[in-house]
């Protein structure tokens, strides 16, 4: 009889296929790197939100036919014992698929970055009026990417329950963080973010108390978002 898989074993095993190309394909953890360079670098010139839109797919797709290219090469080792036409050509297409992709993605890259950087009137640090808003999206996708790449390399606990460090308390403090910085000059700030502290305080003791992390694996997470976001709002908002 087969065992009933939860919604949460089911985003336990998309977060693990994730990891595992992170921590065994070298590609994939230039892409990571890459991906969140292209982020800060976005914010730090000021893009529209469309072009930002452009550059998250652009991403998302180099990841996608990556992480497709490693699962058809596994699949067909595994399949196959000897040199095989046909394997080599399915393996050779699926390469070829992350190269359009890559291609497509530096286009994208160019034509957006050429724009800004090539006009006289676009200062590098030049801020937008949204660019808070920006910023709070490039934080919690930042602080996601260096989840997953320090789970890949302490090869611990599973992406939503245990490891170093804790998801959950990471993007709950770098929500706290941003809140903070989002609503600079309202009345209530100062409350307003004690209670968005409070909440991600509450965020990372369940996580504690359910025996999922250790206090100091979700006290390394909350530092993790909550640096990331300060730093990103430190320089560019």
């Amino acid at each position: 009889m087969r065992s009933r898989i939860t919604l949460i074993d089911s985003f336990n095993y998309a977060f693990q296929g994730v990891i595992h190309a992170v921590r065994t394909q070298r590609n994939m953890r230039i892409h990571m790197l890459a991906a969140i360079t292209v982020l800060v670098v976005a914010i730090a010139i000021g893009v529209t939100q469309m072009e930002l839109i452009a550059l998250v797919i652009a991403i998302a797709f180099v990841l996608i036919t990556e992480m497709i290219n490693s699962a058809v090469e596994g699949a067909i080792d595994v399949a196959t014992t000897s040199f095989d036409p046909m394997a080599k050509l399915a393996k050779d297409m699926a390469a070829g698929a992350v190269l359009i992709s890559t291609i497509a993605a530096l286009t994208i890259g160019f034509l957006v970055f050429d724009d800004h950087i090539a006009n006289p009137s676009t200062r590098l640090l030049n801020r937008i009026e949204n660019a808070p808003v920006y910023l709070t999206l490039v934080a919690l996708i930042v602080t996601v990417l260096l989840v997953i790449a320090t789970k890949a390399l302490t090869h611990r606990g599973t992406p939503l329950r245990g490891g170093l460090p804790s998801g959950h308390s990471a993007i709950a403090f770098a929500g706290w963080m941003a809140l903070t910085y989002l609503v600079h000059g309202v009345e209530h700030r100062f409350l307003i973010s004690a209670l968005a502290f409070a909440m991600a305080l509450l965020v990372a003791q369940t996580r504690v108390e359910a025996g999922y992390h250790s206090a100091l694996e979700v006290t390394y997470g909350a530092v993790i978002g909550a640096l990331v976001t300060l730093s990103l709002f430190q320089l560019f908002a």
